[in-house]
């Protein structure tokens, strides 16, 4: 296989569709690639309760507003049937099950290596989100065997958990909302390693992402000391506090900081017995495909509002790359033109300096 591109991009999730939705405004010829089976696919696969923080006027894409009432919050089955959807509406070129092994840099571009040969472009968009590899502490190898342990990627639903005391492990938005789910049909504690901002979905009688748009929240920059101040305390909560969880039965307690048999103990010294544990304590960015002198750092992406440090590759959809809302669905937008701006802005240079001394065909040759 050896085709030929102005710019491949890597990921049909929304921050994806939404470069290409401007690509293909601009008239160039491009592919998306993404190793799942469908679009939509991360979403589909994520606990059966989920639902987004974001009411759906916040959640659309360009060109196509999400298709619900106004501040109703969106299950994670319509947001896979709607980035579906999108990708139909704008006959956008997305081909399915193509894992880029590899990328690297080639003479006039870039070649993808992929499990069905190599793709070829003049430029590349990295739009494969920031969550790649689900993080677990080191202490859960040291609990025997007989307590069951899964990842938050892979909880589902309560009827999936077997009898006996469950121990979330991770005060985040997940980590919060499964215990409270869990805490419905089983005896919950939930293990905090940080104190989170906490936000309530609703306040003064709005959405919060009413006045997080309105005050200019979510597009602060990562330079500004509101976005400072953010980052140094974390990842918000929105919408369910430990108050609330105290009040649905669930046991608080600090961090997890060792393991003995089955017993599980925390830096108060307390300690619980779980029969199952689930680790709700994030992922970790796998750039490591990424074989391009330059464009990663230290396992971080080098970049300048999602435009690389070697030339003809960029990003988009990762945290903070412009502002807060940079990783979020119906946020993401902003970043996607910028970007898409700019790639084209470099193929049509590219494209007039070389008309005079070689034909597009012999860019990879």
């Amino acid at each position: 296989m050896d085709d030929k591109y102005d710019v491949i991009v890597v990921g049909a999730g929304q921050a994806g569709l939404a470069t290409a939705y401007h690509l293909r405004e601009l008239g160039l010829r491009f592919l998306v690639v993404d190793s799942a089976p469908a679009v939509g696919h991360s979403w589909r696969t994520r606990w059966d309760s989920l639902r987004l923080f974001t009411p759906a006027e916040h959640d659309g894409l360009p060109g196509f507003p999400f298709p619900a009432p106004a501040g109703t919050h969106p299950t994670k089955d319509e947001v896979a049937d709607y980035l579906a959807a999108y990708a139909e509406r704008f006959a956008l070129p997305v081909r399915l099950d193509t894992a880029v092994i590899r990328l690297e840099a080639a003479t006039g571009g870039y070649v993808l290596h992929t499990a069905d040969g190599p793709l070829r472009a003049r430029q590349v968009v990295v739009a494969a989100g920031p969550f790649h590899q689900p993080v677990v502490p080191a202490l859960a190898r040291d609990l025997c065997l007989e307590v069951v342990q899964l990842h938050s990627s892979t909880y589902r639903r309560p009827a999936d958990i077997g009898p006996g005391p469950v121990l979330v492990v991770g005060g985040g938005n997940s980590g919060r909302q499964i215990a409270l789910e869990l805490a419905a049909t089983h005896d919950v504690t939930l293990s905090v390693g940080t104190d989170s901002v906490e936000l309530p979905q609703r306040l003064l009688g709005r959405d919060l992402f009413w006045w997080l748009t309105r005050f200019g929240v979510i597009t602060r920059t990562p330079d500004s000391f509101l976005a400072r101040r953010m980052r140094a305390r974390g990842d918000l909560v929105i919408g369910t506090s430990l108050e609330q969880l105290r009040r649905a039965g669930v046991t608080i307690r600090r961090r997890a900081t060792g393991v003995t048999g089955r017993e599980v103990r925390f830096a108060v010294g307390a300690s619980v017995r779980p029969a199952t544990v689930v680790w709700a304590t994030g992922y970790r960015s796998d750039h490591g495909w990424i074989d391009v002198p330059g464009a990663v750092r230290d396992g971080r992406v080098v970049h300048d509002r999602g435009i690389s440090t070697a030339p003809g590759l960029a990003f988009v959809g990762l945290p903070w790359q412009h502002t807060r809302g940079s990783a979020l669905l119906g946020f993401v937008a902003d970043d996607a033109q910028y970007v898409a701006h700019h790639v084209a802005h470099h193929v049509h240079d590219h494209t007039h300096s070389t008309h005079t001394t070689h034909s597009s065909e012999d860019l990879f040759t």
